[in-house]
């Protein structure tokens, strides 16, 4: 059984909803929750929000949080998890925001770079991420840490 396939048998025995917020990641973690049959069923959807604008837009980041941290931050995650999360209504969120090369970086913030979000009524958190591959396996890397991220939550807070 793949890592999405448990995470969705979590989900439906929980009946608990996700949503998903990204952005460097680009799709792809929707992509792989809803590659599972019967996804419709616990994934509402997901959004890419690319721009700090639609971030603001759609996710309702705030305007001074991307000015002061940047739009790849610990902060910026948990506030597109948590505005997703309150959005759409759903139980839990997910988000990604990074680098994945081969350019972007700035000063303190290296190519491959990620934070990934969380939100659930349990509260919102966010982890750092360092990958050192290409663009295409910084942006898998940060999908499979959101993937085990939320497997974990699964595991530890609905038995």
């Amino acid at each position: 059984m793949s890592l999405e396939e448990e995470i969705g048998r979590l989900l439906k025995k929980h009946k608990l909803t996700l949503a998903i917020a990204e952005s460097a990641t680009g799709g792809l973690l929707t992509h792989l929750i809803t590659n599972v049959s019967g996804s419709s069923e616990y994934c509402e959807g997901g959004m890419v929000t690319y721009s700090n604008r639609m971030k603001e837009e759609e996710l309702s980041v705030k305007e001074e949080t991307l000015k002061k941290h940047g739009a790849v931050s610990s902060q910026v995650a948990e506030e597109m998890a948590s505005g997703i999360r309150r959005k759409r209504g759903v139980d839990i969120a997910l988000s990604t925001t990074g680098i994945a090369g081969p350019t972007g970086a700035t000063p303190g913030k290296p190519v491959g770079l990620f934070y990934i979000g969380f939100s659930s009524a349990w509260g919102t958190l966010s982890k750092k991420c360092q990958f050192q591959g290409t663009r295409l396996q910084n942006k898998q890397s940060a999908v499979d840490e959101a993937l085990s991220m939320l497997k974990h939550h699964l595991l530890n807070y609905y038995p």
